[in-house]
């Protein structure tokens, strides 16, 4: 389909009254897809989303990172069902591990 001036200029008026891309699309004889890509490229405005977030969702948060302890073990102080999450950086001798008993549930 080529997009004459007579079809931009319905388009672009649809587009500011409102209308869904699939309406416009019907009135011009193509898809919702094509309205959108036009659009797009005339630089029309953006329409907002009809999706409604819930609050929660909109503002998700990071998970707090796990808090270091002031002191950790050594490798070699690591036992059977002790946490082996490391600290630092292992070229350092600030190097650690967590050390804390394990969670029965966790890896």
């Amino acid at each position: 389909m080529s997009w004459t001036p007579e079809k931009i200029e319905l388009l672009t008026s649809l587009w500011n009254q409102g209308w869904t891309t699939a309406r416009i699309g019907e009135e011009l004889g193509v898809g919702k897809n094509a309205v959108v890509g036009k659009a797009h490229r005339l630089g029309l405005p953006k329409r907002p989303s009809p999706i409604q977030r819930r609050a929660e969702e909109a503002e998700q948060k990071k998970a707090p990172a796990p808090k270091q302890q002031s002191k950790g073990i050594s490798i070699y102080d690591l036992g059977p069902g002790m946490c082996r999450w490391p600290f630092g950086d292992p070229d350092t001798d600030d190097f650690y591990f967590c050390g804390k008993k394990n969670i029965p549930t966790k890896p």
